[in-house]
């Protein structure tokens, strides 16, 4: 199962690499990625290091994008699984209205922190040329995966991706 968990990854990030274009200043697979200030929808002010230390899974999304809006549930399940926090899970809206990226926070209950990018630095840095766009960032900042388009991440192919690439278990 493992041999296979493994050969499945290694196709998917071939596949993955192939099939994006890149964006101004993208950070590619393999890369670390670059320091930036995130905005919150709620909260306090972040920078992207603070996450540093434990990998991370970023969703770039918008409120107005059907497909983004699909996969928040499984992505907000995905970040209530891991009961030993190996891992943190977190959201950068590209809506251009504060209010409608917080009111749909807000009403999808979302519990993971999110926060807005004002000026296309973290959609371009992160690849973000289509929507959504989810990185498997590791422990040091380096981006290991980017999943494009609506998963649902708590199926066991995605559950055990993030177990292989992170090198954790995930009870469940």
């Amino acid at each position: 199962m493992k041999a296979f968990l493994s050969c499945t990854c290694v196709c998917l990030l071939l596949w993955s690499s192939l099939a994006s274009g890149a964006t101004p200043g993208e950070v590619e697979i393999g890369s670390t990625l670059r320091e930036a200030r995130l905005d919150p929808l709620g909260g306090k002010p972040r920078k992207l290091s603070d996450f540093r230390g434990k990998p991370l899974i970023i969703n770039v999304w918008a409120s107005w994008c059907g497909p983004c809006r699909a996969e928040m549930g499984s992505l907000e399940a995905l970040s209530k699984l891991d009961r030993k926090q190996q891992f943190r899970v977190i959201g950068i809206s590209t809506d251009d209205d504060a209010n409608a990226a917080l009111g749909y926070v807000k009403r999808a209950g979302l519990t993971f922190e999110n926060f807005l990018d004002h000026k296309l630095e973290l959609e371009n840095m992160l690849g973000a040329n289509t929507i959504p766009v989810t990185l498997l960032v590791d422990a040091k900042g380096k981006v290991l995966y980017k999943a494009r388009g609506s998963k649902d991440w708590m199926r066991p192919e995605w559950i055990g991706m993030i177990q292989v690439l992170f090198a954790i278990k995930i009870d469940r």
